[in-house]
């Protein structure tokens, strides 16, 4: 099967997206801030189809250091890579600070711009016709209070994975973003019950979008299924747009 590189793999989305790419066979080179009793659990159940990886994106230069150089190395072809990490920095724009805004581009933007390169590179050291997933967000597309300077991160995802498409494309190299509606994670445990309840009333399902659809759908766009789907960005938001 198919070696996959995966960020922020700690929980939420990135742990159900790591736990549905073993489910199919694949070999997970998952990047994480910390060890958790989940991510134990599946070292135990998976054994070396789960390779570790602790890093902190938000230090470019070492993060790339320990994943690419004493991790995966020249030898390990990589078919994939999942960009999941990041922060959210939210806040009314006439309250924007620079400091937390820098740090969530430097892990939301800046780092996966920098990881991709590094992927990309493996793909052709390799002959690897691959596959880039980045997980965007619906905050991109519709307008939420408070998320201006989060969606913008995810906007820059959304038109460099456009151009790398077109830029690889001739070598078999896709990229994709998923467009992800509001999910319950840890990112979105802040909210109160009724900001919860307002998001969800404005999707046609009227409820929030289930972790398992999102990464359903990832394991998909890194999947041979997918292989004329690139460029694209794949809305999995419970029909809020």
């Amino acid at each position: 099967m198919k070696n996959i590189l995966v960020t922020g793999i700690l929980q939420g989305l990135g742990l159900q997206i790591t736990k549905t790419l073993l489910e199919k066979g694949n070999t997970v080179y998952g990047v994480t801030l910390a060890l958790n009793k989940e991510l134990d659990e599946l070292k135990k159940q998976y054994g070396d189809k789960i390779i570790i990886i602790v890093a902190d994106l938000a230090d470019i230069d070492k993060s790339i250091e320990m994943i690419f150089n004493k991790t995966i190395g020249f030898e390990i072809p990589l078919h994939g890579f999942v960009n999941n990490a990041a922060i959210a920095y939210d806040d009314i724009i006439s309250n924007m600070n620079y400091d937390p805004l820098l740090k969530m581009y430097q892990v939301n933007v800046f780092s996966p711009f920098m990881l991709t390169k590094h992927v990309i590179r493996n793909m052709l050291l390799h002959n690897v016709q691959g596959s880039i997933v980045h997980i965007s967000s619906i905050s991109v597309h519709t307008g939420y209070k408070g998320l201006a300077m989060y969606a913008s991160t995810k906007g820059a995802l959304e038109a460099f994975s456009k151009t790398t498409a077109r830029e690889w494309g001739e070598r078999g190299i896709r990229s994709n973003c998923l467009v992800a509606g509001f999910m319950e994670t840890g990112m979105s445990a802040t909210l109160t019950p009724t900001q919860k309840d307002r998001i969800f009333k404005r999707t046609s399902l009227k409820k929030p979008t289930e972790l398992t659809s999102v990464a359903n759908m990832v394991e998909f766009l890194i999947s041979d299924k997918s292989l004329s789907v690139t460029g694209s960005n794949v809305h999995v938001d419970a029909g809020t747009i």
